[in-house]
């Protein structure tokens, strides 16, 4: 049976485009392998503490010299590496905020990225893919106003590919805010069909990966 992992970050609990598409992803993983174990954490609703100064110096201490500070530190940095590698595939909703991803998700990168175990030449979770939904309230593709002020999708792809060796898959619904912003009014056509695009990459992407793993 193979094992999801999902991390959504959206501040929104409703109303979120990246919470709908990591859902519809998660909704075709289930329905393609039903036998499989999903495993959800919510990093708004259950935010993870910020890395500290005992969580990075334990990294770089003999285990068996660590304060008790660092030990328990550097226990939910395990945790969370362990989860990351059980995992066969991930899931990651990362909407933009302020041209980067949100701070929670940010904090959960900052504690599984642990070199010499899950990043560098000999990565633990080298090649296991990961979905990432960049959402965004605008467009940032080339040719826009906002051209070159991603700092989400390239940095995911950036951090997860090129520090942890994940097999890394992006999707991203944009213009989300065309039907709220009345200056964006003539996007709202642009800012559906891109939705929609979403929901349908993300619903093959999940059969596809389910039946990969499942064969």
């Amino acid at each position: 049976m193979a094992t999801l992992l999902i991390l959504d970050s959206s501040a929104l609990p409703q109303g979120s485009a990246s919470r709908d598409v990591t859902a519809t992803f998660r909704k075709a993983w289930e329905e393609q392998h039903p036998e499989g174990t999903v495993v959800h954490r919510d990093l708004a609703a259950d935010p993870l503490p910020h890395i500290t100064a005992a969580g990075i110096s334990a990294q770089y201490t003999d285990p068996a010299e660590r304060t008790e500070e660092q030990r328990a530190a550097f226990a939910l940095r395990e945790e969370l590496a362990a989860e990351l590698e059980a995992a066969d595939a991930v899931l990651i909703g990362a909407p933009m905020y302020n041209f980067t991803i949100p701070s929670s998700l940010k904090a959960w990168v900052d504690h599984v990225l642990i070199m010499g175990r899950t990043a560098g030449e000999n990565s633990s979770v080298a090649g296991k893919p990961v979905t990432v939904v960049a959402s965004r309230g605008g467009s940032y593709a080339p040719g826009t106003p906002r051209d070159g002020f991603d700092f989400a999708a390239t940095y995911m792809e950036k951090v997860l590919n090129g520090a942890l060796g994940l097999e890394v898959d992006i999707i991203t619904p944009e213009l989300t805010l065309a039907r709220s912003v009345p200056a964006m009014a003539d996007l709202i056509d642009k800012s559906d069909a891109s939705r929609e695009q979403a929901h349908e990459q993300a619903a093959a992407k999940a059969k596809a990966l389910a039946a990969r793993l499942a064969g």
